[in-house]
């Protein structure tokens, strides 16, 4: 138990006592007297050596907690059952997936491992030639060595629980729901499972880690404090080990490929920081004219920017062109960025809602600095609305809400307009606590009821609103509006530049009026055009609508144009940021056509995409090869020809095979076609049914036949038990015009079916497909894999990805 814990560590000790005893217990180690030789002693060491908890308050534990010795347990324990040293030659990983918590476990275990980051998957090589893997049998293998793995069977039990819990993490509807799970467990605990460190706080902390900038404001914050006190005993423990293994793999979004060292020169405005994004502005990767563009008065260090996003829905692709732009000129300008939260109506937002925004940002790569909510401002602007009215710069208005626009619209003034500082602050007052007279009102700003600019006729400031706030509960019964928190909190939080979208325009003079009313410092605003898409609806209450009435599974459907719902189609991230990025900060008006996007899609995913074979189940086509195999055989060939990075995949070859219906159809007698990855074969008898549909081919190879001389090249599959049910489902747009005039309603245009599914079989292989996985099924296009393999009743669930080519989708 002792043992455990002293894996890697860096303690210093304070106690003689206690350094002899774990002295004492490595001699006990290296003559092999383990656990079993004394259980009273391995008892007292651990009572001594640690302390079983310590206060939420305490920020670090006392380094008393870690022993100073530090066994070589990979030395004595790593041997093969023959006795010999298996000595781990490489560890090898995807580049965005890299696995923390085995690096961190081998590292603490004073393993030295070498990473190979083009595996494409999870795998440890031995010198000998031995393989393991799989992202757990890695952990769990480091764990058996470097002993921490418990110290009985129930706590190993124990530590595969956490282990698994630890995917809570990388769920954003999930994430605060573990945080406070884990929070409340760990109370009055320092390790997760007994009085060691084990694998299982290795796993929950590079949980915590990997999900980057996310899980460090949380940190900073108070709301989980025995979790945070947890975490931040490890790391400051085994920093040294931590920091370098967190500054190679972890950025601020998260867990991704290894972080290049960065140049240490200092760049200028015409030498934006690089990353994906200043590599599509300046480079113009797909050909385009490399994009450049300036802000008004802006100094290189003095620019801060914020993306305001309301958390009342997901991100969409025409937030994403704001984020993007927002970071470009933040990356340019070596300034800052913020995120906030508009949280200012209760009634639309909630903690999903922030969650998945955030998730949403660290998916688009999106590099903030802090992440703010204006709710943290409602004492200040409060006191901000009540200055206004003792100036006389805003009053309160029990006027209807359809009178008022009318008034607004025709430029009458409200009979309340002028009334006097008195009745405005009573009736103020009668808003704050919310009553029933206060409901009645709303406060608007004394501006110009005659401007032929309608935002400028007394905006609304504060409107009463009774539902409690999803950060901040009930204490308030009033919120400022947009129109009067977004100048106040610009101004406030050092904002130099606010980049809006076009259709604000008219609304910039009133921006700039109530900072000019409210005594606070000029904002920039930069204008640049929303992002429209075709058959597209990019209003949050109308994808509302479709979630609500069942039209959809979900704000990240494949059919919505959310981040995560475009990614969960198959859309590559770095497809979304060219696309987006390569139109620049324009002021003209766009509408996009789908195709442009996913066309830059392909280009990403073809030269690296697995291939794989299915055949459609409907009608399909038995052939038999007179003189093909009479027992069968397999062949071990790439997953694809140009890209050794795919792997390898295992290919029957048997007497029998299966070909689609269509292709069947399209051969005649005598004729020579191409087996796709086999050779060539010849059609010598056709059998169809009384409707003259073809439902048996007989036929010989021809291998030596030449592939060049062949019409036809048919991707096929053998007749055997291993294959896969498929189920493949293509999507249609949601809305059957192209774009909606004003005043048009949504619901009259609604397309009917959306949504096709067509049953197949896939190759064997496909059992090892991930759910998230890109691959081509050769001959029918590209897929991403939704619901992967779990048993041989339950279909895998392939989604069509859309290649840019204007095509009917699957039916």
């Amino acid at each position: 138990m002792v043992g455990m814990l002293m894996v890697g560590g860096r303690g210093r000790g304070r106690d003689r006592d206690r350094v002899d005893l774990a002295l004492k217990w490595e001699m006990m180690c290296t003559t092999n007297s383990v656990r079993k030789s004394d259980p009273l002693l391995l008892t007292t060491l651990c009572q001594i050596s640690h302390r079983p908890s310590f206060a939420a308050s305490d920020s670090l534990p006392p380094s008393s907690v870690f022993p100073s010795v530090s066994p070589p347990y990979y030395r004595r324990k790593n041997k093969s059952a023959g006795g010999d040293m298996l000595e781990i030659k490489q560890l090898s990983f995807p580049a965005d997936s890299p696995l923390l918590s085995v690096i961190v476990a081998a590292k603490l275990a004073d393993i030295p491992i070498t990473t190979d980051t083009s595996g494409a998957a999870p795998t440890l090589i031995f010198s000998n030639g031995l393989k393991l893997r799989g992202a757990y049998v890695l952990l769990r293998y480091i764990a058996r060595v470097a002993n921490l793995y418990g110290q009985n069977a129930y706590e190993s039990g124990q530590i595969d629980e956490w282990v698994e819990y630890a995917l809570a993490f990388l769920s954003g509807s999930e994430f605060d729901t573990a945080s406070n799970y884990v929070d409340k467990y760990i109370e009055k605990r320092t390790f997760l499972v007994g009085d060691c460190l084990s694998i299982a706080d290795i796993e929950i902390w590079s949980a915590l880690v990997g999900t980057g900038q996310r899980w460090e404001s949380l940190r900073k914050s108070k709301k989980y404090q025995n979790l945070v006190r947890w975490f931040n005993s490890i790391s400051a423990e085994y920093s040294d080990s931590f920091n370098e293994i967190t500054a190679t793999y972890v950025g601020k979004r998260g867990l991704g490929k290894p972080v290049a060292p960065k140049s240490k020169e200092k760049q200028g405005v015409n030498n934006p920081s690089k990353g994906a994004i200043g590599d599509v502005f300046e480079k113009g990767k797909t050909g385009s004219r490399p994009f450049q563009v300036d802000l008004p008065d802006a100094e290189i260090g003095k620019v801060c920017l914020r993306f305001a996003p309301e958390p009342s829905g997901y991100l969409h692709i025409g937030h994403s062109k704001a984020a993007l732009l927002n970071q470009y000129f933040a990356q340019r300008y070596q300034g800052q960025l913020i995120v906030r939260f508009d949280d200012t109506n209760p009634a639309k937002e909630s903690n999903e809602f922030v969650d998945n925004l955030l998730k949403d940002i660290e998916t688009l790569g999106i590099k903030y600095d802090t992440v703010t909510y204006t709710s943290d401002y409602f004492p200040d602007l409060m006191e901000m609305a009540e200055t206004m009215i003792r100036q006389g710069k805003a009053y309160v208005d029990d006027t209807p809400r359809e009178q008022m626009q009318k008034e607004r619209m025709d430029g009458i003034e409200s009979k309340c307009r002028n009334n006097g500082l008195e009745e405005n602050m009573k009736l103020w007052k009668e808003m704050i606590v919310g009553s029933k007279r206060g409901l009645e009102c709303c406060l608007r700003g004394k501006l110009d009821m005659q401007d032929p600019n309608k935002s400028l006729r007394d905006p609304v400031y504060y409107r009463c609103n009774p539902l409690p706030h999803h950060r901040i509960g009930s204490k308030y019964k009033i919120y400022p509006t947009y129109d009067f928190a977004c100048p106040f909190v610009d101004a406030r939080e050092g904002i130099s530049h606010a980049l809006r979208s076009s259709e604000y325009h008219d609304r910039n003079a009133q921006y700039y009026r109530i900072q000019e009313d409210m005594g606070m410092r000029k904002v920039h605003i930069y204008e640049f055009s929303r992002l429209n898409m075709v058959y597209t609806l990019l209003s949050k209450r109308k994808l509302l609508w479709f979630v609500q009435n069942g039209k959809v599974d979900g704000w990240d459907d494949p059919r919505f144009p959310t981040v995560q719902g475009i990614v969960r189609r198959g859309l590559k991230v770095e497809a979304l940021v060219q696309f987006i990025l390569e139109q620049g900060a324009s002021k003209n008006l766009n509408l996009m056509e789908w195709d442009k996007l996913w066309t830059i899609n392909k280009k990403i995913i073809d030269p690296v995409c697995p291939r794989h074979t299915a055949v459609i189940e409907e009608r399909r086509v038995l052939v038999t090869l007179t003189n093909g195999p009479d027992e069968p055989f397999v062949r071990i060939i790439p997953r694809h020809k140009k890209y050794e990075g795919a792997g390898e995949k295992a290919t029957t070859f048997t007497k029998r095979i299966w070909l689609d219906h269509y292709d069947a159809k399209s051969v005649s007698v005598d004729e020579e076609v191409t087996l796709m990855d086999w050779g060539n074969a010849i059609v010598k008898e056709i059998s169809k049914d009384q409707d003259g549909n073809v439902t048996q081919l007989t036929g010989v190879l021809h291998l030596e036949g030449s592939v060049k001389t062949t019409k036809l090249k048919l991707t096929w599959l053998p007749e055997t038990s291993e294959l896969v049910n498929l189920t493949l489902v293509g999507f249609d747009y949601l809305i059957t015009k192209k774009k909606l005039e004003e005043g048009e309603d949504f619901i009259d245009v609604l397309n009917p079916c959306t949504r096709f599914e067509t049953a197949a079989l896939g190759d064997s292989n496909m059992r090892n497909l991930k759910r998230g996985e890109v691959l081509q099924l050769e001959r029918k296009g590209y897929f991403i894999c939704d619901v992967p393999f779990t048993r041989p009743s339950k279909p895998i669930v392939l989604f069509a990805i859309p290649d840019g080519r204007q095509q009917a989708v699957l039916k």
